[in-house]
């Protein structure tokens, strides 16, 4: 299966991106797996931009979309709701449809309970709009795991429930 996990932060030093490697790390042993970070980097979506012609690095991240089984989005919880950067990706892709029927597993990283409830629900709301196939949903904590050198260590619990969500 080929998973591709995109990051949902604005911070070019994430903690949701150092989730997101820690998942496809594990993920890889049985799963060929992409993480993509770069969503800082695209332009505000406006309908005039939209008509102007899309730019190269939206193209390149729906061609991923199109190519991935499953995409795993993680996102932080930013005043109750997702970062902008993430709404902007959800935009830029509403005219193009790649999310449709694209199984998904939207998921939060935030640093403690009951932070990224909120983001989850208005984030599922999105997606159901896309018409996105939600697989599960889940939200996790900094506390869930464990942080060596500023690399996340999953731990068992975690990788099961992965293991699980990918055998259906």
């Amino acid at each position: 299966m080929k998973i591709l996990c995109i990051s949902g932060s604005a911070s070019k030093t994430s903690s949701n991106v150092k989730f997101l490697n820690a998942i496809a790390n594990h993920l890889s042993a049985h799963h060929t797996t992409e993480v993509y970070e770069g969503l800082y980097n695209f332009p505000l979506f406006t309908p005039e931009r939209l008509n102007e012609g899309v730019p190269e690095q939206i193209n390149l991240l729906r061609d991923r979309i199109i190519n991935a089984d499953l995409i795993i989005i993680s996102t932080p919880e930013y005043n109750h709701n997702v970062p902008a950067v993430l709404k902007n990706m959800l935009e830029w892709l509403t005219d193009s449809g790649e999310l449709f029927s694209k199984k998904v597993l939207p998921i939060t990283f935030t640093p403690k309970a009951p932070r990224g409830e909120h983001a989850l629900r208005s984030f599922q709301m999105s997606l159901k709009a896309q018409k996105a196939n939600i697989i599960s949903e889940a939200n996790f904590y900094k506390t869930d795991v464990q942080f060596v050198d500023d690399i996340i260590l999953l731990p068992e619990d975690i990788k099961l429930m992965f293991d699980g969500l990918l055998e259906v």
